[in-house]
């Protein structure tokens, strides 16, 4: 492996766990990209499905942004990435919107999320010996859901998410990057949750140092015909956003 590498954590719910199509996913030069496996403690090449049944969290069905991202973060910088992916489909960042036994990103709910995610990059680098650089946030839905059927405000929401920042900050460093891909509409449901959940994501971009909004145009795929289902982002989708959030991750590392 080449001395410059570079480690992402990918958290979030089903859009960050990939939805969409490993046929059409992107191929990652040999050496160039890796996925950290906690079960078994070891590097493998990044391809899709990525990530793992492992400690909660789920793999790409079938295909991820993950490849793409990696892909072009690497002609960008010439690192090689190593992806740590901790994403659970229907997860909430607040208690309040759990649905199920989809689990929770907050420090309360029936199943927990944030432990496992720290516990999985402490010992990707363990394994690497690097440190992550930054988190690649893509949540939302469940919380905007919640909004829609006033089981949260708006105000909860945000806070929750800049106390979540905090906490995997103070986890695993302070000077992370935290960066967010907007969430998107879930067809034919009230548009008023999700333009809610956007704003709060906006608005924590613009307060909290190092936050970062890295994707804003989820809220358009229904026109570009980018949408697998009501509420999944497809291949075609899942590559744009992996290769969009890589460019803008290499632009704001350079500053």
């Amino acid at each position: 492996m080449a001395q410059h590498k570079t480690l992402f954590l990918v958290a979030g719910q089903s859009n960050a766990v990939g939805q969409g199509d490993s046929t059409t996913s992107i191929h990652c030069a040999t050496g160039t990209a890796f996925e950290y496996r906690f079960s078994g403690d070891t590097l493998l090449a990044l391809k899709d499905p990525a990530g793992q049944q492992e400690l909660q969290f789920e793999q790409a069905y079938t295909g991820s942004a993950w490849p793409s991202f990696a892909n072009t973060y690497h002609n960008l910088t010439g690192s090689e990435v190593i992806v740590v992916q901790a994403a659970r489909g229907g997860s909430s960042c607040h208690y309040k919107a759990e649905s199920s036994n989809y689990g929770s990103w907050d420090n309360r709910g029936r199943l927990l999320l944030f432990d496992n995610a720290v516990k999985k990059t402490k010992a990707a680098t363990l394994k690497t010996g690097i440190p992550v650089t930054g988190i690649i946030w893509s949540q939302g839905e469940r919380d905007a859901n919640a909004i829609n059927a006033q089981q949260l405000s708006p105000e909860e929401y945000e806070a929750q998410l800049i106390l979540l920042i905090r906490q995997f900050r103070a986890a695993l460093g302070q000077q992370l990057n935290f960066y967010i891909i907007q969430t998107g509409y879930y067809l034919h449901h009230p548009t008023t949750g999700f333009d809610a959940v956007r704003k709060a994501q906006e608005r924590v971009a613009g307060k909290v140092k190092k936050v970062y909004i890295v994707y804003r145009e989820t809220n358009q795929f229904s026109e570009k015909g980018w949408m697998k289902d009501e509420i999944h982002y497809n291949q075609t989708a899942l590559n744009n956003i992996g290769a969009t959030v890589a460019k803008q991750v290499a632009l704001k590392e350079k500053k």
